[in-house]
């Protein structure tokens, strides 16, 4: 592990990264699912157990706010281990929901942890940017975590809103890393998240920030009524353990990917984000994670 008088990164390596990046258009090129091997390791399962915990309790107020039908149809893309359908199902109890997922382990995993709510709660292996279901299938169509881990977001957007029907809403929580903040902290995170934003973008041509340019994909396609709400995830609203846990869980899982994109010592990769957790484990330190949600209906 790192030590405390560890270097900061230098000047040069803060600069914001090239968000054009993003526009590499050879699909031969990418991988669809570039981090599949994070999203499939054991610490993934504590990170989507911790985030959930962590924002369900604000995200429910949001969805009740929807007006959704008793009996709606629900589909949840990109539904890993299944934690927030889970949620989602014991919220609707009258709805029969289906979670897609393309990793078969997180599939085999939610089915086995929430059988309980089969068979109105489902699981199936899926890819999310070639759903297998008809057009304007679904009553209401979530996606959450995943747009800013594959590259070309856009098209799974184009999915998500046609597999829903029209009037049907669509919720995406979609994450943005520019949107957390800590102090005090040994380090200076704001180049730590810089350059490991940096490190992704280049290597697996994903979008750390699509949380930020999603109303607009949505509107280009036309979905109305659209709105931008931000969880607040942060030291006052979420238990300090269930909140430090969530970055003690992105550490172990990205910790060395970090290192190897953007340049660092593992130690040093390792330290910011033990930096944020310590931060939050503080009584003294504060931190925040904003995460929006935008939403709209399908015109």
């Amino acid at each position: 592990m790192a030590e405390a008088n560890q270097p900061r990164p230098t000047a040069q390596a803060q600069t914001p990264y090239n968000l054009a990046a993003q526009t590499v258009s050879d699909p031969m090129t990418k991988d669809l699912n570039p981090q599949k091997q994070h999203m499939g390791d054991e610490s993934m399962v504590r990170t989507l157990a911790a985030q959930t915990e962590a924002i369900w309790p604000q995200e429910r107020e949001l969805i009740a706010t929807y007006r959704l039908p008793a009996t709606a149809g629900v589909l949840d893309v990109g539904s890993g281990t299944g934690e927030f359908s889970a949620r989602l199902a014991e919220y609707l109890p009258q709805s029969k929901l289906l979670g897609v997922e393309i990793l078969p382990q997180s599939v085999t995993y939610a089915r086995q942890h929430h059988g309980r709510l089969a068979p109105r709660l489902d699981f199936k292996v899926g890819d999310a940017f070639a759903l297998e279901f008809p057009d304007q299938r679904f009553d209401f169509v979530t996606c959450r975590h995943m747009l800013q881990s594959v590259p070309e977001p856009q098209r799974v957007i184009a999915e998500l809103i046609r597999v829903t029907r029209p009037g049907g809403r669509l919720h995406l929580l979609v994450e943005d890393y520019g949107m957390i903040h800590a102090y005090p902290t040994r380090r200076e995170l704001d180049g730590f998240w810089q350059r490991a934003m940096a490190g992704f973008v280049n290597a697996m041509h994903v979008d750390p920030r699509i949380g930020r340019r999603t109303w607009t994909e949505l509107h280009s396609r036309g979905v109305r009524d659209l709105a931008v709400h931000y969880i607040t995830v942060d030291t006052l609203r979420v238990p300090r353990d269930t909140m430090a846990r969530i970055f003690e869980s992105w550490r172990d899982g990205y910790a060395n990917t970090v290192a190897e994109l953007a340049g660092m010592s593992s130690d040093e990769a390792y330290a910011g984000f033990t930096d944020m957790a310590d931060c939050i484990r503080d009584p003294q330190g504060y931190a925040v994670w904003h995460v929006p949600i935008v939403t709209g209906l399908k015109a």
